[in-house]
């Protein structure tokens, strides 16, 4: 169901808060950010509430901070202010706190046009998901207090809320929920980048166009059970890459020699198998090296023979690669996620990079989830070629899988 968008409320003069995805990656010893890619998507959204004649107050997280002041300083926010006042072009204000004194301060001197950007959301503790007691089933009561106070804090900074954080959407947190609750319903609204992912999720799941190819890789069967078992009735074929590939070997009963398998999937396996029947595609051939050494020589391993002792399946072969890509560029409507093998080592990478390729030569509607499938589409210089990359891994996974989120559920229907 399409929710309201900035384009359905109103904006002029208002300072709105927009909870943003700017958890970039940055270099660990200098500090700088190695990609802008969730700055950079943002900044339409950005943009446009200044157009309206608004101003912004914009909240985000980045990494996991730990609570000690030490620890958590590569966390600061002061080089993504840099940057997005770089990209924005416009100066962009970063405080040193989120709700306290030079929040406050800086949120009441804005005027139409001004960037404030607050300190890392995640540093206050209300910010956090009060626990469940597993004795009573209810939060915690003192957390749930804190969690509360922090959202109504936030929202005494602005006077309307914009969800432009799809990376986030999954989560419950004070930012993402509590705090858009605190402003009234013609107040609330997404921003430009999580109606587009909205958008293409509704164009896979909702109505999507035949012939439709999944690519499923990454290590695990059991971190994508989910998301294969919704996407099968939708799609024509599942192609299986990744480690998850010596799960499914072991399940026909082929030896996987030193291979990342999951024993007791065999039998999900199995099930996968014999009810998905053709409608699951599993690798030709396989690339293997030696598992305490791959530098040391690969062999290629034909899917029907066993994998000998001491070596590890750590690619899709030549024979699957050119098999899989033709099945992607014939197809009308593709979804990618997980790398089709050990991808940060060469020449493991071949096997992701050559779908990656295919994609950029498929006509259809092409959407790619997930870190490591994003990175290797950049790598490429692919990611302006294909229709989608989505900028949030876990929340594009999970959305896939059929899960709501309270984050979209408080932003009104259109």
């Amino acid at each position: 169901m399409a929710k309201q968008t900035i384009r359905d409320i109103d904006l002029k003069g208002k300072k709105v808060l927009v909870r943003v995805d700017f958890n970039v990656p940055q270099d660990k010893k200098t500090g700088a950010i190695s990609d802008d890619r969730r700055i950079r998507a943002a900044l339409p959204t950005l943009q446009y509430i200044l157009d309206q004649g608004a101003s912004l107050i914009l909240i985000t997280h980045l990494g996991r901070p730990t609570g000690d002041p030490v620890a958590d300083q590569p966390y600061r926010l002061d080089e993504v202010g840099r940057r997005l006042a770089e990209l924005i072009g416009r100066p962009v204000v970063k405080v040193n706190d989120t709700v306290g004194p030079e929040a406050r301060n800086a949120a009441s001197q804005l005027k139409p046009g001004g960037i404030v950007l607050l300190e890392n959301v995640r540093f206050n503790k209300g910010e956090k998901v009060p626990k469940i007691d597993p004795k009573t089933g209810k939060p915690d009561e003192q957390a749930l207090a804190l969690h509360r106070e922090f959202a109504a804090a936030l929202a005494a900074l602005g006077e309307a809320y914009v969800n432009d954080a799809f990376g986030t959407c999954h989560r419950d947190e004070a930012s993402m929920v509590a705090l858009p609750e605190q402003f009234p319903p013609d107040c609330r609204a997404i921003g430009f980048l999580v109606e587009k992912e909205l958008q293409i999720l509704n164009d896979l799941l909702a109505a999507p166009k035949h012939p439709f190819v999944a690519l499923m890789g990454g290590a695990k069967v059991s971190t994508k059970l989910g998301l294969i078992q919704n996407l099968l009735p939708r799609v024509d074929h599942l192609l299986i890459g990744g480690a998850m590939t010596y799960t499914f070997m072991l399940a026909q009963g082929r030896k996987t020699g030193a291979s990342l398998v999951e024993p007791e999937l065999v039998e999900t396996a199995k099930s996968l198998l014999e009810t998905a029947g053709a409608k699951i595609v599993l690798p030709k051939d396989v690339v293997v090296g030696k598992a305490d050494d791959p530098s040391a020589g690969t062999q290629v391993i034909e899917f029907g023979q066993d994998i000998p002792d001491g070596w590890e399946g750590f690619d899709i072969g030549p024979a699957t690669r050119e098999h899989y890509a033709a099945i992607v560029r014939s197809a009308a409507t593709v979804v990618w996620n997980g790398p089709m093998g050990r991808f940060e080592v060469k020449p493991f990478d071949e096997g992701t990079l050559a779908i990656a390729h295919a994609l950029t030569e498929c006509p259809g509607i092409t959407a790619v989830g997930g870190g490591e499938t994003a990175e290797a589409v950049e790598k490429l210089g692919a990611a302006d070629k294909v229709s989608h990359v989505s900028t949030g891994g876990g929340a594009f996974l999970e959305a896939l899988e059929g899960k709501q989120f309270n984050s979209l559920r408080v932003i009104p229907d259109r």
